[in-house]
């Protein structure tokens, strides 16, 4: 009896433990905020700047995300980590983040489903039709991959799954799954911003004409306000470019006048940034065109001791590297692809400035090498992009001949590696006409060096041209061959460089993300799928019965002896 007693305090006293315990993991799970990532890649861990954003929220950011229905395996795939990631956002912002997701074809009225899908492409969400494999044959479904985002009474939509061209449909939505986190953040930084700012592309020496950068040009208008600045050499133009956060001068091919470059110096020097793209070694392509020969011949830009003065030098060549994008030429007919050693797919060779981290090839067309020149040390120099480990300089004139394509390729031929061919450069600068008495005399704010700011030269003027489809002459993607049908990195890296000089950097980072997706082999699936079924539904059940057995086994052997 005294036992029993005994035994039943002990209990009570456990369970009042428990019970004390379970209350305060509840006090302090609700005090204290945690969240564990044990996954290789880090996938459910959301970047600094994200976290940040997300912290920062002082209302609710509501998302309708059309994802609701019934969808092949893949875009159950989109629709689960879309949730996922809404969660994880959710979790870190204070709550201050709800969604919904809504099928729209929903309603069994035609005319409904009709009206809302035209609400949502006029609000930029693209429909896709998908082909579901089934038993019997193939099946066709409509989607709309895409999401509005309100806040303060503002909207805006998103796409979270775009067609990626020169890409396979697999590779497609691993990237727009491992986008999410940019689509979506930056879906609530546009909410945020009030007025955007403003940049311009610099015209007036033979730049690159609004048509060949139209693809850029949309992009960058998500984030800035964008246009096109004339240049006259005149000194009001030194008030007229103030109106600009950065500026962007993309394959000039003439020379700049003194006046000119003072200009652009002081503007520099009173903050501004700006991107250049620059073709030191002029190819014509027409000539090439006419004949399988050409000569790469010296542009005088008169941009050297400008450059030299910020800290670099562009070279008077053409570089050559064995990891190079194709060129499509005519062979029985036909046009074939073969290596073009002028075209290199330039990279960051170390993978470390978020600028070019973890993007894409950007391919060059008939670039130049960088030097990095002077010892100032307020200015600090980074390498964006390089040549592979084996790479040539061709100095001008230097001859390109499309013969050359039936040369085998071999590493021994190239004596260079990792050639710079874009460069960051930021920290203060010192005027190029610090000592030119011709420009004392005029009446502008004339700074000797600058405040703090960045400018970044790529060495090849194409990076940012666009082809344009010759049935309907709207832009391909701004880095995408329509000869070769391959895309390649250049649009992102762009991006990146702007949002950089513009002091957008939380977007470079979460935007450059990869996660590693480990993919199934789907003919493996198809033919294993009835075994995996059993195991994983029969298997259970075959090792709770297993365990029922052993246990009358054992309790009729401990009774009976």
């Amino acid at each position: 009896m005294v036992t029993g007693k005994r035994n039943k305090r002990r209990d009570l006293v456990q369970l009042a433990l428990v019970i004390a315990i379970i209350f305060l993991l509840n006090f302090v799970s609700q005090r204290f905020f945690m969240r564990f990532d044990l996954t290789t890649e880090k996938k459910f861990t959301l970047n600094e700047k994200t976290t940040e954003l997300l912290q920062n929220l002082d209302d609710i950011v509501y998302f309708r995300v059309y994802l609701e229905g019934d969808f092949n395996p893949d875009f159950d795939r989109l629709k689960a980590a879309t949730r996922e990631m809404l969660d994880e956002f959710r979790a870190h912002s204070n709550n201050n983040l709800e969604y919904e997701f809504i099928d729209p074809l929903e309603s069994p009225n035609p005319k409904e489903q009709e009206s809302l899908i035209a609400q949502l492409q006029d609000k930029g969400i693209t429909p896709y039709t998908i082909q579901d494999q089934e038993k019997g044959g193939t099946s066709q479904k409509f989607v709309l991959p895409g999401a509005i985002a309100t806040y303060k009474q503002r909207e805006t939509s998103l796409q979270l799954y775009e067609d990626q061209l020169g890409y396979p449909p697999e590779i497609v939505l691993n990237n727009s799954i491992e986008g999410l986190e940019y689509q979506l953040s930056n879906a609530i930084r546009k909410l945020q911003i009030g007025l955007k700012p403003r940049i311009a592309f610099l015209q007036g020496h033979g730049e690159l004409d609004s048509i060949r950068v139209a693809d850029f040009t949309e992009a960058l208008r998500e984030y800035y306000e964008v246009q096109f600045y004339t240049l006259t050499g005149n000194m009001a133009d030194i008030e007229g470019l103030k109106n600009y956060k950065a500026l962007i001068i993309a394959q000039p091919d003439s020379a700049f006048t003194e006046p000119e470059k003072f200009i652009l110096d002081q503007y520099l020097m009173h903050g501004g940034r700006t991107l250049w793209m620059i073709d030191k070694v002029n190819v014509s392509g027409d000539s090439l065109a006419r004949s399988v020969m050409t000569y790469g011949l010296e542009q005088k830009l008169r941009l050297d001791d400008l450059f030299f003065k910020y800290g670099i030098r562009v070279n008077a060549d053409l570089v050559q590297d064995f990891d190079c994008a194709p060129l499509m030429l005519p062979v029985g007919g036909q046009k074939k692809p073969f290596p073009f050693i002028f075209y290199p797919l330039a990279g960051d060779s170390v993978n470390t400035h978020p600028i070019s981290k973890n993007i894409y090839s950007v391919r060059l067309m008939f670039g130049n090498s960088i030097d990095t020149v002077g010892s100032e040390s307020r200015v600090k120099k980074t390498v964006l992009l390089s040549t592979s480990q084996y790479a040539n300089s061709v100095p001008a004139p230097a001859r390109v001949d499309l013969r050359i394509v039936s040369v085998p390729l071999t590493k021994k031929l190239f004596k260079y590696k990792y050639l710079p061919v874009a460069v960051l450069l930021e920290g203060e600068f010192a005027s190029n006409f610090r000592y030119q008495p011709a420009f004392d005399s005029l009446k502008v704010d004339f700074r000797d060096k600058s405040v703090d700011t960045k400018m970044i030269v790529i060495a090849d003027g194409d990076v940012a041209f666009n082809y344009l489809n010759p049935s309907t002459k709207e832009p391909f993607p701004c880095g995408f061959d329509m000869f070769s049908g391959q895309m390649f990195g250049n649009k992102t890296f762009l991006l990146n460089a702007m949002n950089y000089l513009c002091g957008d950097g939380g977007l470079l980072a979460v935007r450059s993300r990869k996660v590693d997706r480990r993919m199934l082999d789907a003919k493996r699936v198809e033919a294993e799928k009835v075994k995996w079924q059993l195991l994983n539904t029969a298997g259970p059940i075959s090792l709770v019965v297993l365990f029922g057995v052993l246990a009358a086994w054992r309790r009729k052997k401990k009774y009976a002896s």
